[in-house]
């Protein structure tokens, strides 16, 4: 392996990692703050495909207006969907929660049939953002690649400062540590956790829109990525946004250069990873915040 494939490599693991990463958050936000299984988290990340696909003609194909409109969208919808579902789900074990997410799955899937159809789709990657950097003589790196790359860590920079640095972080990570005593300070956990549910479904949608272009958009898609992102979530640490962000990166790491240098147990080696990482620390790498 050349240099210069060996960093188109280190690029491609480290933009699969924070788009992994995007997911996640909002999926150990939700399992480590409200403390709910949500097996659906993955359809977000499809809705999010489909929307980036449907909603394209209606703004000529514009980028941004598109991905605006589409994270409001999300905002709603997941502000409704924990009002109308996840919110009975709280006190209840995680058997009823695991049956509920999934009945949700099915739901979506059955929609995305009715609503768009099974065949395959494509999103055109924005003309503005359509070339490449050189690297080598030979080798070429797509910039929407790096764009994706440069989103994801002001995203993960912006979580981490609402978590750590703002009064709403605070009482998220109260709410996640003791419901009944931030209740009794009079604080409405109730519009807490939807406000949580809502900013982990639109960080989920937000992935599947900036990915659609180089991922194309397809029935299921949203199933693989949450078993990757239940690995990444085990691996650094239920609740823990720090965690995640690092879980992601090597499990990015370890399987984008797992399919180049082993490709005959590729499957498995993110998940051997896990087994290693649970040996030595059974938490994950980080705890809560």
């Amino acid at each position: 392996m050349d240099f210069a494939t060996f960093l188109v490599q280190c690029l491609n693991a480290v933009q699969y990692g924070l788009l992994l990463f995007l997911v996640a958050s909002g999926l150990t936000l939700i399992f480590g703050i409200m403390g709910v299984i949500n097996l659906a988290h993955g359809s977000f990340y499809m809705i999010g495909a489909y929307l980036a696909f449907s909603l394209a003609p209606v703004f000529g194909g514009a980028f941004l207006p598109t991905l605006a409109a589409g994270l409001v969208l999300a905002v709603i919808f997941g502000y409704l969907l924990e009002w109308l579902f996840i919110s009975y789900l709280y006190e209840r074990d995680h058997l009823q929660q695991v049956l509920m997410t999934y009945g949700l799955i099915l739901v979506f899937e059955e929609l995305r049939s009715i609503l768009v159809g099974n065949d395959v789709h494509g999103v055109p990657v924005p003309g503005w953002l359509s070339g490449s950097i050189q690297l080598g003589d030979l080798m070429a790196y797509p910039v929407y690649r790096l764009v994706i790359s440069g989103v994801c860590l002001a995203v993960a920079a912006l979580l981490y400062f609402v978590i750590a640095r703002t009064r709403l972080g605070m009482m998220v990570r109260a709410g996640g540590s003791n419901r009944e005593m931030v209740q009794s300070l009079g604080i409405d956990i109730k519009f807490l956790y939807r406000v949580v549910f809502a900013a982990g479904v639109a960080l989920a949608v937000l992935a599947g829109m900036i990915a659609a272009p180089v991922s194309s958009v397809y029935p299921g898609m949203g199933a693989q990525v949450l078993i990757v992102c239940f690995v990444v979530v085990v691996i650094g640490g239920i609740g823990s946004v720090r965690g995640a962000f690092l879980a992601a990166l090597l499990v990015g790491i370890v399987d984008t250069f797992g399919k180049v240098l082993f490709p005959q147990v590729a499957g498995i080696t993110i998940y051997l990873l896990m087994a290693a990482i649970l040996l030595w620390r059974p938490e994950g790498l980080f705890r809560q915040g």
